[in-house]
């Protein structure tokens, strides 16, 4: 049985992500439709070689979660202290800070350039292609639960030496696959939403940019949806790390 519920989960996720990338790139409205579908690989490539990289600097030093849905499930399967989580959370947030800032900077003059508001908006946050909190939440909670449920099968091979575990792999090339993984999230579940994933990596830039555009006095931030990106992405988290733990316990 144990065989047969594999092949089921492997197959639902083949589907599910194929079909998915299908459905971005023909349906109407989607991130990655008709003369949009440049654009969005070009965007799904940044973030993927993004956290490639922010995964190689990050890892020998704190396991590179780069993300508060990684780390309340490592949590929540046994795997990180529970009482680590607000620091890594809050140095998460820190860092999506600082990292957006950088880009406003980088930018301003094409930012000043920009008249499109809607555009400048989305450089720092997650917009949906069809405004519906209810299927916008839903989008955030597949995509996340299925990041985070793949992620957590990543392992590194190690070798006992002298009764100590070392890691045997290669070398930063060990940051590939989590890339991978999210490379595909977003080609495929990424049309409705843009596919946040991460609570942090849209609730900084909003904060740094509603601080923006209150000093320069003009722009939008859309408040009202920033919970999405937020609780959507945690719920999926948790049901994907208790969905692990089922099957890590039950298979």
């Amino acid at each position: 049985m144990t065989k047969i519920y594999a092949e089921i989960i492997g197959t639902m996720i083949l589907i599910f992500l194929g079909n998915g990338v299908v459905a971005n790139v023909v349906l109407s409205k989607t991130k990655g439709h008709s003369s949009k579908s440049a654009e969005w690989i070009i965007i799904a490539l940044g973030w993927a070689l993004a956290v490639f990289m922010g995964i190689i600097v990050s890892a020998p030093y704190s396991g590179a979660h780069m993300n508060p849905c990684v780390t309340i499930s490592f949590a929540i399967i046994g795997k990180f202290d529970w009482e680590m989580v607000p620091y890594y959370i809050v140095s998460q947030l820190i860092g999506a800070m600082l990292g957006s800032l950088l880009v406003w900077l980088l930018y301003k003059d094409h930012f000043l350039a920009t008249e499109n508001e809607q555009e400048k908006l989305s450089v720092f946050v997650t917009v949906p292609s069809i405004k519906n909190f209810f299927w916008n939440f839903l989008s955030e909670v597949l995509a996340t639960f299925f990041f985070i449920f793949i992620s957590l099968y990543l392992t590194k091979g190690t070798i006992l030496l002298q009764g100590q575990k070392h890691p045997v792999g290669i070398g930063s090339l060990e940051a590939l696959p989590a890339s991978l993984v999210v490379l595909g999230i977003i080609l495929s579940l990424g049309g409705a939403t843009g596919a946040a994933i991460n609570p942090v990596r849209d609730m900084g830039p909003r904060i740094i940019y509603s601080i923006i555009i209150l000093i320069c006095g003009k722009g939008k931030n859309n408040w009202d949806y920033a919970f999405i990106p937020v609780i959507g992405p945690i719920f999926g988290s948790v049901l994907a790390a208790m969905f692990y733990l089922f099957l890590s316990n039950n298979l």
